[in-house]
């Protein structure tokens, strides 16, 4: 094999080399590669796939034969493969997210659009470095798109600095931290930011408060000068890293969870926001008060962070998992050894029946069946199946069963012809899902054009037009 590439690349530098018009190899087509032209088209592909991108890309000036064996999608294919990214998000983000934001209802067929893997490949490769900043709701990730995780994390803008100081000194504040961690000048790199779920409803407080911090976002970004800003709802990006533009986004945030109905990568709070009173922060905060029924003396909140992500998962069914044996140990650094049993689910149930913490609220299920119903009766689209995908995302949303456990009571509780065709996703990427989704979105061939609002654009033109679409 080795010796068949020297003789591939010796036929294509002795090519280029030469001084043969193109003239030549239309006359004379087999000249130009020899012994190669004998070689199936596959096996010859396959072969190809052993050299570098760029090496391969200049065989395609050998002949019109070799042009087009080197532009087969096949080929491409293979090396996009090989990137940092899955080949199924390259595929959604390429097909589905190239043309920017809001989305298209319509994507037509890959064949219709014409789609070069090799184009696609080489304008991935010229896509400049993008700094992305999740804001989270708990803490911040931030790092370059072109790594494969967040570089860091910090406290979010909600609660950075001074709480009583104005939004727009916070956020200025907050992003000149982000950039000096990460040691780079804002003017160098456009950034993506993600957009906290909040101000839920739709009404005109809601709105105006929503319109306000989106401008903040913008104008403290611009007057640090960084050259284009991508600023995308969490809800939105959660469903990117799921490779999905349609669908409920189940966010449990620090302090709440928020069930958002997204229709083609827009947030449909006139469709309506469910949100309940519990977030992580309750959830940390039940499973302490649990271990203290037992005598379990835990001081740290972090500690008990820790063994609920560590030790707890949701049942299938609570009622049986009373009986069974359930302990567990882990140890924390600087606390010790502790033991769980029946915490380990009861600490989870509390999403489906709140009252058990006191908490005078709707259990999960119940929140997104009333998003469901909300959905259908908008009619956004004749089929009904884009708000049966339901995305979860949020460190707590990854504990194990919580998935499986808010499906079947979705089935029970729905009528059969709402219920055919649920599927619950979990976190794809975890607690970082909104980072990953905003990940994909930086790193497509078109970024930043379609995606982006530049500092012109932003001063010169209509700030709300430009804005309102997010």
């Amino acid at each position: 094999m080795a010796m068949l590439l020297r003789k591939v690349w010796g036929s294509v530098s002795g090519r280029l080399n030469s001084n043969s018009d193109s003239s030549d190899c239309k006359l004379c087509p087999q000249s130009c590669t020899g012994l190669f032209d004998q070689i199936p088209s596959d096996i010859f592909i396959h072969i190809l796939k052993y050299l570098e991108p760029k090496k391969v890309a200049r065989l395609s000036v050998v002949c019109k034969s070799w042009r087009f064996l080197v532009n087969d999608n096949r080929l491409w294919i293979h090396f996009l493969q090989n990137q940092l990214e899955t080949w199924d998000s390259i595929f959604f983000a390429e097909t589905t997210l190239r043309f920017g934001h809001p989305l298209q209802g319509f994507y037509p067929a890959l064949e219709k659009l014409q789609l070069s893997f090799m184009n696609t490949f080489s304008q991935r490769a010229q896509v400049p470095s993008a700094v992305i900043i999740d804001g989270g709701s708990g803490y911040c990730k931030f790092g370059w798109s072109k790594c494969a995780t967040p570089s860091g994390r910090s406290a979010t803008f909600l609660e950075f600095g001074n709480i009583e100081a104005p939004m727009y000194s916070r956020l200025w504040h907050f992003y000149a931290t982000i950039y000096n961690r990460m040691q780079v000048k804002p003017s160098s790199q456009p950034v993506v930011v993600s957009i906290p779920i909040c101000h839920y409803d739709d009404n005109e407080s809601a709105v105006a408060a929503r319109q306000q911090l989106k401008e903040a976002i913008h104008s403290a970004l611009f007057d640090m000068n960084v050259p284009a800003v991508c600023a995308i709802n969490q809800a939105t990006l959660a469903l990117y890293a799921a490779r999905r533009t349609s669908g409920i986004a189940v966010n449990i945030g620090f302090h709440v969870t928020s069930v958002v109905p997204v229709f083609n990568g827009k947030v449909m709070r006139k469709v309506g926001v469910e949100v309940m009173g519990i977030g992580a922060l309750r959830l940390t905060g039940y499973l302490k008060e649990l271990m203290q029924q037992k005598n379990m003396s835990i001081q740290s909140l972090y500690a008990v962070r820790t063994l609920k992500e560590k030790l707890c998962y949701v049942a299938a069914d609570y009622e049986a998992e009373l009986f069974k044996d359930t302990d567990a140990s882990f140890e924390v650094a600087g606390e010790g050894t502790f033991t769980l049993s029946k915490e380990r689910f009861q600490t989870g149930e509390i999403l489906f029946q709140p009252r058990m913490a006191g908490i005078r609220t709707m259990g999960l299920h119940h929140a997104v069946a009333h998003c469901m119903d909300h959905c259908q009766a908008a009619e956004l689209t004749s089929d009904d199946s884009w708000f049966k995908t339901i995305v979860l995302a949020g460190g707590s949303a990854c504990l194990p069963g919580l998935a499986e456990r808010l499906e079947k009571e979705l089935r029970g509780l729905l009528d059969p012809t709402m219920s055919n065709g649920i599927k619950v996703i979990s976190p794809p990427y975890g607690a970082d899902s909104a980072w990953y989704g905003a990940k994909i979105i930086s790193n497509i061939s078109t970024f930043p054009g379609p995606w982006c609002v530049t500092k012109k654009q932003f001063r010169q033109n209509s700030r709300r037009n430009l804005i309102s679409s997010w």
